[in-house]
């Protein structure tokens, strides 16, 4: 009830809405499932196999993350998503019962392990991206944040107590139960996935193949200055903050002299900080901008990271650690929440994906870095100079902000339509070649080729190739901008996804425009010589220019 009647500006604010709340709770079930599944993994492996094997235990479940992540994003941007989340939660309790019939067999042996436990990565890895881009369908945008940061608190809550479950699990149950009790957790979010009726916008367009789209994903990533912010930022900050979790278990051992219930309360102390930054992280968000609280919050880490290598007692160091854990959620929830708040819904889920890939491949490669040296040198150094590389994600925000993405209006503009056409078309002829002729005052082009820069960044975002803006040298007022697409029905995806904050560009373009008429719009299919086909007057191929006076597209 507490948490039904949470404030609108709490973090708990999204449980008010009954279905992001049952998946919540379900995502949750699986999460401790997971890494229930994940102690009875690497335990099993230490009697089974090797030290580099059990090493590869987590490996095989991140390596897939790495992997397919572009791919799932892609099918979550082109594909129902419900289904994809669908398919995979089956598929990671098909295989953890497999697992757990394979080790009640005694058929287990450490490549069989790891081959499991890859593809109950595989399942991550492609649910991972439909459900973070599913949360935008669930709740409104105004407590997408707040939703965001919860799925950050629900995964931290299930890792503060999860391992000590799992041990608990496979000391009294062996580790076949634990792999079995990972199956059970998925049956609740499939009842909720399966009882769940989305309003599917009706398609009119066929679905984009699979290369185009993971293309188009990257395409649009690369061309939005506030997702490269993003994605080379948690890049950084993956490397830097994945040292205190790599070095954990030698922390444990060596730096304070634990055993394993020293390495479980500092585990505790950071997944229990972790929490508590999920839910200061809202009213935060709040009072300052995203900048302000990232660059905070990264120096708080760098601050936890040192007060690790540096501590001289137990106390201090958990104390660094619920610091560390605070500023982990704040600042990976703050870089998801932007990458979100950042791209349309026709393309989030690759923009997380891409994001994803950054933060876990710097994460994975931190862990080796940081493993090498702490192994060649010392812990403590390891954490200073991981200190170090946090500083310098800090002061790469002084050269790539983060942009406040919140008051951006993404949603599609809806306004263009299909231009009649004299010649017959199909969606597949191409290229098609857009020009647009503005007549613009000699006082006014400084202010147009600003806008133009914008209006070509946008272009190629959306799809369109080798823009191009050319002046009249006849009659200097005269401006021609010109693209093309590879197919008609690349143009009409290119315009269709033009949002209502991009209308403000083109607005500010036409309000330049000094001619009687509006901006003259040519459309043309580029033609073939050396050859006259039999059906050229109604072939797509081949045609004349294709003029409409009254729409600038």
């Amino acid at each position: 009830m507490v948490l039904l009647m949470a404030s609108p500006n709490s973090t708990l604010a999204p449980l008010r809405h009954p279905l992001f709340r049952a998946i919540w709770i379900t995502s949750l079930m699986t999460n401790f499932g997971g890494l229930i599944q994940s102690v009875g993994a690497s335990w099993i492996m230490t009697s089974i196999g090797t030290t580099q094997t059990t090493a590869l235990v987590q490996a095989s479940i991140t390596l897939p993350i790495m992997l397919l992540s572009l791919t799932a994003g892609a099918l979550a941007d082109t594909m129902d998503r419900r289904k994809i989340m669908l398919a995979a939660q089956t598929f990671m309790l098909l295989v953890s019962v497999g697992l757990a019939f394979m080790t009640y067999q005694g058929w287990l042996t450490p490549w069989v392990l790891l081959s499991f436990t890859f593809l109950i990565g595989c399942g991550v890895a492609f649910n991972g991206p439909a459900w973070q881009a599913s949360v935008g369908d669930m709740v409104p945008r105004e407590d997408l944040p707040s939703a965001i940061t919860l799925n950050s608190m629900g995964f931290n809550l299930a890792r503060s107590v999860g391992p000590a479950i799992g041990g608990a699990v496979v000391a009294f149950a062996g580790a076949a139960s634990a792999f079995l009790i990972n199956a059970v957790s998925y049956i609740g979010i499939l009842v909720v996935l399966f009882r769940w009726k989305p309003q599917v916008p009706l398609a009119t367009l066929p679905r984009e193949g699979l290369l185009a789209a993971m293309e188009g994903g990257v395409r649009y990533a690369m061309l939005s200055p506030r997702i490269v912010a993003v994605l080379l930022r948690a890049l950084l900050f993956g490397i830097g903050a994945s040292a205190l979790q790599a070095l954990m278990p030698v922390i444990a051992r060596h730096e304070v002299g634990g055993g394993p219930l020293i390495y479980g309360v500092l585990l505790g102390a950071f997944g229990v900080g972790a929490v508590g930054g999920a839910l200061c992280v809202t009213p935060l968000r709040i009072r300052f901008k995203s900048e302000t609280l990232v660059r905070f919050w990264i120096g708080a880490f760098a601050v936890a990271a040192l007060g690790v290598a540096t501590s001289p007692f137990l106390p201090l160091t958990i104390v660094s650690l619920l610091l560390g854990g605070a500023a982990w959620v704040i600042v990976l929830s703050t870089f998801n929440v932007t990458v979100q708040m950042s791209a349309p819904r026709w393309v989030v889920a690759r923009a997380l994906a891409l994001y994803q890939m950054c933060a876990f491949g710097g994460m994975a490669a931190g862990a080796w870095l940081w493993g090498s040296l702490a192994q060649n040198y010392s812990t403590s150094l390891a954490l200073m100079i991981s200190a170090a590389v946090l500083s310098v994600c800090l002061l790469l925000g002084l050269r790539m902000p983060l942009a406040n993405s919140e008051a951006l209006n993404l949603a599609p503009l809806d306004r263009w339509r299909e231009p009649d056409t004299e010649l017959h078309i199909e969606p597949r002829s191409g290229p098609i070649i857009v020009s647009i002729a503005y007549t613009i005052d000699d006082e006014d082009v400084p202010e147009f080729l600003k806008l133009m820069e914008e209006r070509r960044r946008i272009r190629r975002r959306d799809g369109a190739h080798q823009w191009r803006l050319m002046r009249d040298l006849a009659n200097p007022n005269i401006w021609v901008e010109k693209y093309q697409t590879a197919t008609w029905l690349d143009y009409i995806r290119h315009n269709q996804r033009m949002t209502h904050d991009d209308a403000r560009i083109t607005g500010a373009i036409r309000e330049l425009h000094r001619g009687e008429e509006r901006p003259v719009v040519n459309r043309m299919i580029q033609r073939i010589t050396g050859s006259v086909s039999p059906h050229l007057h109604t072939e797509r191929n081949y045609g004349e220019p294709m003029t409409d006076p009254t729409r600038a597209s």
